[in-house]
């Protein structure tokens, strides 16, 4: 894919990392979700999800498909109350407990 930003273990900066996580993010497919450890992994830095979340608070969503993005569990996100309907509206089902079965729409590269 040629996204790698790093292999190594030292921790980057949010700025510096936004900008993989945003090419990441755009190459969703609609119908299909992400998590941010995947993101995270994607960019070369396995073990900064939280970071990758944080990043994808402030992204511009009218820009990126940011709905796309879910917990590893498939949790959605708590402070995005428009996921669930752009999510459904591309055919992703919810299960009862309001989340994105990963075995059925996770994107696989």
């Amino acid at each position: 894919m040629g996204l790698m930003l790093s292999t190594g273990n030292s921790s980057p900066s949010e700025d510096s990392l936004r900008e993989v996580v945003y090419e990441i993010v755009a190459q969703i497919p609609r119908g299909r979700v992400l998590t941010y450890g995947a993101i995270a992994r994607l960019a070369g830095y396995p073990n900064h999800s939280r970071l990758v979340g944080r990043i994808m608070r402030g992204a511009p969503d009218n820009q990126l498909p940011c709905h796309r993005v879910v917990s590893a569990t498939g949790r959605l996100a708590p402070h995005y109350p428009a996921q669930a309907s752009l999510l459904a509206a591309e055919g992703v089902k919810l299960s009862s407990s309001g989340k994105v079965s990963l075995r059925t729409y996770l994107w696989y590269l």
